[in-house]
């Protein structure tokens, strides 16, 4: 897979090239996700309201940028991640970040408390298991 430099995302208004990304859509756009991925981190701006929906309907190729996100120490970026995606993917996409979600329901970091991920993870969990089987 090869990155086309016209298509890196740069700015948090860099809308034109979000569309242009879409319009060539999942596989071709493959190379992309992590660059993708990384303008989830603040949900308030304008390319992540685009990118997110764009990025759930790729579905589980985005659980390797998953998993880099709740290997990391940014819990905005993790409360956007469970908020905005996890309660969208499907469960079976969801439950290998079963242990993640738990630790942050019942052990947060005072970071991770202070942005609320303990009760977002919660909730998820709460979810996923009133779901059905």
């Amino acid at each position: 897979m090869t990155i086309d430099d016209d298509l890196i995302i740069r700015s948090k208004f860099d809308c034109e090239k979000v569309d242009r990304l879409i319009q060539r859509g999942y596989p071709a756009v493959a190379a992309h996700i992590p660059n993708m991925f990384q303008w989830l981190q603040d949900m308030n701006w304008p390319v992540a309201k685009k990118l997110a929906p764009f990025l759930l309907s790729i579905g589980e190729p985005i659980c390797p940028e998953i998993r880099r996100v709740f290997d990391g120490d940014d819990p905005i970026w993790k409360y956007w991640v469970i908020v905005v995606l996890l309660t969208q993917l499907p469960p079976e996409l969801v439950q290998p970040f079963r242990p993640d979600l738990e630790r942050l329901a019942t052990s947060p970091t005072p970071a991770e408390q202070a942005e609320l991920l303990d009760e977002a993870a919660a909730d998820l969990l709460d979810q996923l298991d009133s779901a059905p089987n």
